[in-house]
């Protein structure tokens, strides 16, 4: 394709040493020293935005392995149990190293044209999107790592700069940028096939600026409100902002192996649904299951009040999920309606978006009959065909309960995610247009100067993202529940009343079918307001940005969630403990702490050695050890 076309005539010409480089030389090369006759801008722009959509080898590492684990939108057992690869994480390193390479060079090249004369009408722009993009590269690397080299990448063996002052060089870089494009310029075809998200339309790319600026300076609150009060302000105020669905940053994904293969494509990720999301969704919206489904499956809906199938000798009951120790045997009464869309049913093999990976093993994907066993695993206890059956068992160690249970983590007994989003025929969004409402409407609540009330803000992110699902058929109910979803929080903005204490629901013993009640707690978020508010408007507006941002920005979700401890995260099971989690066991589990999530990568191991004194800048400024419970300068923990 025209893509690997350019990238080789580019290694020919400009960048050919990125074949030798090892380790993390990336950061101290310059890309430019060929002549900057022989190449383009916007080659390198083309070249870094479409390597930043991910290969496979990144992506399954990245996006999979650490961001939707840490963020929560899928059932790993890395990040949040304390563990990391330091392979993985060195790959990642080099992965944006090189991203933040091609960037860098096409500020240069730019410059170097505009300067010599040789340059285009549009040649300006060019530079100003390499800018903003350089940007958002900027921030995600140092929001998955900490303190980076702001003025790395140009030929020099450069400094680590602190997560503060990185920051402020991308707020002050995005205002500046955006201030700078002439949107009335166009570009010729060819160039315009060389941006996978817009095209080199300008006015996007000005959109996409400002709503940038929101997304980072909204990261600043809780550390420098002031700052970040400042640039939300400037930005929101211009009311450019990604506004639409035909407004997301968003680019084209493919199959095979190439730098636009899906981010999600790998077979053997299983994709599991969340506890974290189940628990948001459940109840939330008040739109019933019997309008969103099929009347073939009426009869598996369950009443409202049932909490499902206790077995506590077989699923954990060592973690806060309010979930915990039950199997949920049927569909729920309510559900938001965006669930159903996103995560098929199990054993609805009639539904083309029923995923089956791994596609050598349809008939394992396609068992829903499963056991639970004796100690030995000699004696069925009880068999459970999970076919039209709703569950999302949690992370962490379940110990001997793990080992006798065939069931909670069978690839065919639990919903995964849609074969849209597996198969390469999705976009990937790089920031949905419901993100801007949602940062608007935090900061409507926190008194800032923005162009619509919260309410109105929050309301147009559900409205957003609901039409992004085709669901907005149940937007009018949704928008005016107050059902709580198993977290206790509402959807109706003007509906703040806390839930109460307890909720008498009924269950049956999986065991001997017997009937029964028990009192249920919704949990405490003890991160979040002393674990005493669970239904305010920002709670609401966390829960909405979480459920619209999956599947596509788990970063965007770990991110708030350190920088707000919202919306609630059930901690991982310790039936035994977590050797990489040792701050939470078994007399503290039913807490939310701080330390119990984790906060960052460590920087690869071999990043001292071969940058002793940038590393030791970079831990310096980290203001704690290179570990992943070390939280960011502007990590909510650091209030």
């Amino acid at each position: 394709m025209k893509t690997k076309l350019i990238y080789c005539l580019l290694t020919v010409l400009a960048i050919s040493f990125l074949a030798a480089c090892s380790d993390f030389e990336e950061i101290n090369i310059n890309p430019t020293a060929a002549n900057a006759d022989q190449v383009q801008v916007e080659y390198f722009i083309n070249n870094s935005i479409v390597g930043a959509q991910m290969d496979p080898h990144i992506a399954e590492r990245a996006f999979v392995l650490y961001w939707k684990a840490a963020g929560r939108m899928d059932r790993t057992n890395t990040l949040p149990v304390g563990s990391y690869n330091d392979g993985w994480s060195s790959d990642y390193f080099r992965y944006v190293s090189d991203w933040l390479n091609n960037s860098y060079s096409a500020i240069e090249i730019a410059d170097q044209q505009i300067e010599s004369g040789q340059f285009k009408e549009y040649t300006n722009n060019l530079k100003q999107v390499a800018r903003i993009w350089r940007a958002y590269l900027l921030s995600e690397m140092t929001d998955n790592f900490g303190p980076l080299p702001i003025n790395g990448f140009q030929g020099v063996n450069p400094d680590f700069d602190s997560v503060e002052d990185v920051y402020s060089f991308l707020l002050t870089e995005l205002a500046d940028a955006v201030g700078q494009i002439d949107a009335s310029i166009s570009v010729p075809n060819t160039i315009q096939d060389l941006d996978p998200a817009y095209s080199y339309n300008f006015t996007k790319w000005v959109q996409y600026g400002n709503s940038m600026r929101m997304r980072l300076a909204m990261r600043l609150s809780e550390t420098d409100p002031g700052t970040a009060q400042q640039h939300f302000e400037a930005a929101a105020g211009t009311n450019q902002f990604i506004a639409t669905l035909d407004d997301n940053f968003a680019v084209q994904e493919t199959g095979g192996w190439s730098a636009l293969t899906g981010v999600m494509t790998r077979e053997w990720n299983m994709q599991y649904l969340s506890p974290t999301m189940n628990n948001l969704m459940i109840g939330l919206g008040g739109v019933p299951s019997e309008v969103q489904l099929a009347d073939s499956l009426l009869q598996y809906i369950k009443p409202a009040n049932y909490l499902g199938a206790r077995y506590e000798d077989h699923f954990t009951t060592m973690t806060n999920d309010p979930s915990a120790g039950y199997w949920f045997d049927g569909l729920h009464q309510t559900i938001d309606p965006r669930s159903y869309v996103q995560f098929p049913i199990p054993g609805d093999f009639a539904n083309p978006e029923m995923n089956r990976y791994p596609s050598w093993s349809l008939g394992t994907t396609g068992e829903t009959v499963r056991n639970l066993v004796t100690d030995d695993g000699n004696t069925v206890v009880k068999e459970i065909d999970a076919a039209f059956t709703w569950n999302a068992p949690s992370i962490g160690n379940w110990g001997d309960k793990g080992s006798k249970n065939q069931v909670y983590s069978h690839a065919g007994a639990v919903p995964r995610l849609a074969n849209s989003f597996r198969n390469g025929t999705s976009k990937r969004i790089f920031f949905g247009s419901w993100e801007s409402y949602f940062l608007i409407a935090e900061a409507a609540v926190r008194g800032w100067s923005v162009p619509m009330s919260g309410q109105e803000a929050y309301e147009e992110g559900i409205k957003q993202s609901f039409a992004y699902w085709d669901v907005t058929d149940f937007v009018t109910t949704y928008l005016t529940s107050e059902d709580y979803n198993r977290v206790g929080t509402s959807v109706a903005w003007n509906h703040t009343a806390e839930p109460p204490a307890t909720v008498t629901m009924d269950y049956v013993n999986g065991y001997t079918d017997e009937a029964g009640t028990v009192e249920f707690s919704y949990p405490d978020n003890d991160l979040y307001e002393n674990g005493n508010v669970k239904n305010d408007a920002l709670t609401k507006i966390m829960t909405q940005k979480f459920i619209a941002q999956s599947p596509w920005l788990p970063l965007e979700t770990w991110n708030d969630h350190r920088r707000l401890g919202l919306p609630f995260f059930e901690n991982p099971a310790v039936e035994k403990s977590l050797p990489n989690l040792p701050a939470l066991n078994s007399s503290n589990f039913m807490e939310s702490r701080w330390e119990f999530f984790p906060q960052r990568l460590p920087y690869p191991s071999n990043l001292e050695s071969n940058v002793p004194e940038g590393y030791s800048q970079a831990v310096n400024f980290l203001n704690g050890p290179d570990e992943v419970s070390t939280p960011l300068w502007w990590s909510g923990e650091q209030q």
